[in-house]
């Protein structure tokens, strides 16, 4: 049986598409390192073969998360098989002041951001005379600002015209008419300059906020490209206003990164890269990039573990154990039984499934378990007498 407080975590409101294969996407003025973040990245994409029938588009990478758990599991089990994590992230070209009217074919661009589940958004904070930014002058506050007020003017675009589809057949559908009361509020919440996903939604809101695809709905990870220089010290005049004003904004992660220090240790052995790094006191700040970036889509993951293959599947949190279970085979949902849990740092500290066992800490849990984050999982089912 799923504890109380498991119940009362799935009330949890989560915005978004109801889905275990979520991306985010790379956003940001022209030339701030984006596409050198991306390029980055996709030196650390999962083999293609390990997602079958999944076509890897040019501008999208799919990398593995990187997970101490997963490697300790790898590790124990020495399988033949290792699937690590994935975060699919998609590179997104720049967007100027005017995006949400077409400027720098920003239509185009912000439909590309609408196409995303969440949002790495790049600021700049280096000053190179060989780069040029496209306002002529490094401001990233500015620069936030901009990005901003673009994905609010392009949904109260979006919500206005979504409202005025439906607002024709409120008077006769009741159904419709509340529809159109939450989208009104979300319209007045927009021009308030109020971030969609920061509101206190009720449930039977959800749904049609969810509808609507809104770009201030997406999660975002705010990530500060500095100069080498400045990263080695850990110092910059902007990094204290581009926090202050992210807490004013809803207080999401912020991470300081170096592309071209990045670029360099990409480059090395991994043996010199470990050695420049200890020589200048930095390290590299892209696996924390990664596992931020997941951790941001609410993505957790369980493990299925065993001599043949150590895998981790990403699931929503809050996933019930049937759920988790469709997500390896849907015969797996359709005929559950029931899911044998341990969890990961009982079978750790413990050092076997049968000193689990022992211990009392193997369960047996039911169709309202609530998955935790690395859970180890064995899932019983019979599709026997199950319509096809």
């Amino acid at each position: 049986m799923a504890k109380k407080g498991q119940e009362e975590e799935v009330s949890k409101i989560i915005l978004g598409r109801v889905s275990n294969s979520l991306a985010m996407g790379v956003v940001g003025i022209p030339n701030v390192g984006k596409s050198t973040l991306f390029n980055l990245l996709t030196k650390l994409q999962v083999p293609a073969e390990n997602f079958p029938f999944c076509t890897i588009e040019p501008n999208e990478a799919r990398v593995s998360v990187p997970d101490e758990r997963y490697d300790w599991l790898c590790n124990f089990h020495k399988p033949a098989s290792k699937v690590p994590a994935a975060l699919q992230v998609t590179d997104i070209a720049g967007l100027i002041k005017g995006a949400s009217t077409g400027e720098g074919l920003g239509n185009a661009f912000l439909s590309h951001i609408n196409a995303v589940d969440g949002i790495f958004h790049v600021l700049r904070i280096f000053e190179d005379e060989d780069i040029t930014h496209v306002d002529g002058s490094i401001d990233p506050v500015r620069d936030l600002e901009t990005i901003t007020e673009e994905l609010f003017l392009k949904d109260i675009e979006f919500a206005t015209k979504a409202r005025d589809a439906k607002n024709r057949f409120a008077r006769t559908d009741k159904k419709i008419k509340a529809e159109v009361d939450i989208m009104d509020k979300v319209i007045e919440l927009l021009n308030q300059r109020k971030l969609v996903r920061f509101q206190p939604w009720k449930v039977n809101e959800v749904e049609v906020v969810n509808s609507m695809l809104l770009l201030t709905a997406k999660p975002v990870v705010y990530l500060i490209n500095m100069s080498e220089e400045d990263y080695i010290k850990k110092k910059s005049r902007w990094l204290g206003k581009i926090k202050a004003w992210v807490d004013a904004h809803g207080g999401e992660s912020v991470i300081p990164f170096c592309a071209s220090l990045e670029s360099k240790l990409a480059g090395m052995d991994p043996e010199d890269a470990k050695k420049y790094c200890a020589e200048k006191g930095v390290t590299s700040n892209i696996s924390k990039i990664i596992r931020v970036g997941y951790a941001a889509l609410d993505l957790i993951n369980f493990f299925t573990c065993g001599s043949d293959e150590v895998k981790a599947w990403t699931i929503r949190r809050y996933t019930k154990a049937p759920q988790a279970a469709g997500v390896i085979h849907t015969d797996f949902e359709r005929g559950f039984i029931c899911a044998e849990v341990m969890a990961y740092e009982d079978f750790k500290s413990l050092g076997s499934e049968a000193a689990v066992k022992a211990a009392g800490k193997y369960k047996q849990q039911g169709k309202t378990y609530v998955v935790q984050d690395a859970d180890i999982i064995f899932f019983k089912f019979n599709t026997a007498g199950l319509k096809k």
